[in-house]
């Protein structure tokens, strides 16, 4: 299997070729760790030969994940609600940081759901369910973007496909809707300690809206937030926090999200909001 960029897709062959070369040129170059005090380290030395590769060595987890994984431990979170999974990303992440609870995903996209479903099919702790979730029981459409996971519900403006070309719509869906107290009480065991993560791009509050009674059941909350209007009549930052603080969470931590590639600007974040009978 050909080495990935951070975007997903497959390194072009010549890069495979020289990143695999990489290994025998660090194995004679070894040496110079313990030579003298005054040699390049071995950390330079594999920053120099990536570099021209386009490839940058960063510490992984970075700090927003080790952080996640630290609110997860100390609040001893054994249950994930996924909500807008669209082919697992988010779960097989926390997989990958060592998350060993149960995982409940939704996503309504057909393509992205056979994903999913296929992903999940030997983790016999991740169910998956083919519906969004929302403000009320009902039959809808979703708007189906070019890059699967910026598909809404909503209208995407302007700023969105600006920033991210490839994000624009280029079909509709039929798909049904739930509300989360419709579905909780059957999915998810008693006594359950609960992380809800809503990505469901400018539907969050919708989804909010759906989950009165099952938010006196989740202890952490992780919202995907807009700085600027990325989805017609989606809560921004501001009106977001303030919703959440009067729904009983307070804000525990920020997680970089979605910026512009060209100027730089930060246009998402994701929210951690720990609910406040656990902060007392």
């Amino acid at each position: 299997m050909r080495p990935k960029t951070a975007s997903g897709a497959a390194w072009p062959e010549k890069q495979v070729i020289l990143v695999t070369t990489v290994y025998s040129y660090l194995a004679r170059q070894t040496h110079l760790e313990k030579a003298s005090s005054n040699s390049i380290s071995m950390k330079e030395i594999i920053k120099n030969v990536l570099k021209p590769l386009g490839v940058q060595i960063k510490r992984y987890p970075d700090d927003d994940l080790a952080r996640r994984m630290k609110i997860l431990k100390a609040f001893q979170v054994n249950t994930i609600l996924d909500i807008g999974a669209n082919s697992g990303q988010y779960a097989l992440k926390m997989r990958e940081l060592g998350f060993e609870g149960q995982i409940i995903s939704f996503e309504p996209l057909q393509q992205a759901f056979s994903t999913l479903e296929t992903v999940s099919a030997k983790d016999p702790h991740w169910q998956v369910h083919n519906y969004a979730l929302g403000e009320s029981d009902k039959k809808s459409a979703i708007n189906v973007a070019g890059n699967s996971f910026s598909s809404s519900i909503l209208n995407m403006m302007p700023k969105h496909e600006e920033s991210a070309p490839a994000s624009g719509y280029v079909a509709k869906q039929e798909i049904d809707i739930k509300r989360l107290d419709s579905v909780f009480p059957e999915l998810v065991q008693p006594n359950s300690r609960v992380l809800a993560k809503i990505d469901t791009q400018g539907y969050e509050k919708n989804v909010l809206d759906g989950a009165t009674a099952s938010l006196a059941k989740i202890g952490v909350l992780q919202l995907e937030m807009s700085l600027v209007s990325l989805y017609e009549n989606e809560f921004l930052f501001s009106e977001m926090l303030a919703y959440v603080k009067a729904l009983g969470f307070d804000l525990y931590s920020l997680e970089n999200g979605f910026a512009d590639e060209t100027t730089g600007q930060l246009l998402q974040v994701d929210g951690v909001f720990v609910h406040q009978d656990l902060l007392r």
